[in-house]
């Protein structure tokens, strides 16, 4: 435990100090919630868009900083030579993963700090009971997206890693539910769609924040085995250097 709370203290402190990433981290959601419940050009359907944006553009900004954001900045430490580094201490890489984890949780308190008020500027009203089924939603679609992103940034060389992240979560906005409602895909892409982390935890955060509903089972299922699979998938094939480089 020791070992890990020192590497977790560290990585969130890097974390923090790349200032430039954290901006865009910070700024784009911002940026999107304002300006699409200003311009109402999204099919939302519900009578005020930010009812239906807030819960969507929080889903969103914990996915580019779980999946995204985490799987470049590892994938480029592990392709400079810097987990190798580590690889030769007894940190393990359950333990470094786990750090990694950590920092991402900080990074979205942050998110968290600063799009829920300008979301209640807006007109967002959610309910308390909502909030702490919201807050497990999210824990749960951290790991969930952290296992993927260290997945992606333990196994492929950093480039590569850099390419397939960014084209995930490409996809996964498409067919998340976080701007259009999963009810205007197409059948057969809205049911595939229901089996990936994103809209499981878009639909559970509009039905906990947003239209007050209870929380679909099938989101908590999805969200729960993403969860499980991916973090461990990542730890059983996380390999400290890329020999290919």
């Amino acid at each position: 435990m020791r070992r890990f709370r020192a590497q977790a203290a560290a990585e969130i402190g890097m974390t923090l100090r790349r200032g430039e990433s954290l901006l865009l981290t910070l700024g784009i959601p911002v940026l999107l919630l304002v300006f699409f419940s200003e311009v109402h050009v999204l099919p939302t359907g519900t009578p005020e868009p930010i009812t239906f944006l807030a819960p969507g553009i929080l889903a969103l900004a914990l996915m580019g900083t779980a999946l995204v954001n985490l799987s470049i900045a590892t994938g480029f430490e592990r392709g400079y030579g810097v987990l190798k580094r580590l690889g030769a201490t007894p940190l393990g890489r359950p333990a470094l993963l786990g750090a990694k984890l950590a920092a991402v949780l900080a990074v979205e308190l942050l998110q968290a700090a600063v799009l829920v008020p300008v979301a209640l500027l807006l007109g967002w009203h959610p309910t308390a009971a909502g909030a702490l089924a919201g807050v497990g939603a999210a824990l749960l679609a951290t790991a969930g997206f952290g296992g993927i992103g260290l997945l992606l940034a333990g196994t492929l060389r950093a480039e590569v890693n850099l390419a397939a992240a960014n084209g995930l979560w490409l996809v996964l906005l498409l067919v998340s539910g976080m701007l259009v409602p999963l009810a205007k895909l197409p059948g057969w892409l809205a049911d595939a769609a229901r089996a990936l982390p994103a809209a499981a935890l878009t639909e559970a955060l509009h039905g906990a924040l947003g239209l007050r509903t209870a929380v679909p089972l099938w989101s908590w299922l999805v969200l729960a085995a993403w969860a499980l699979a991916a973090p461990l998938a990542a730890a059983l094939t996380f390999s400290w250097e890329d020999r290919r480089s």
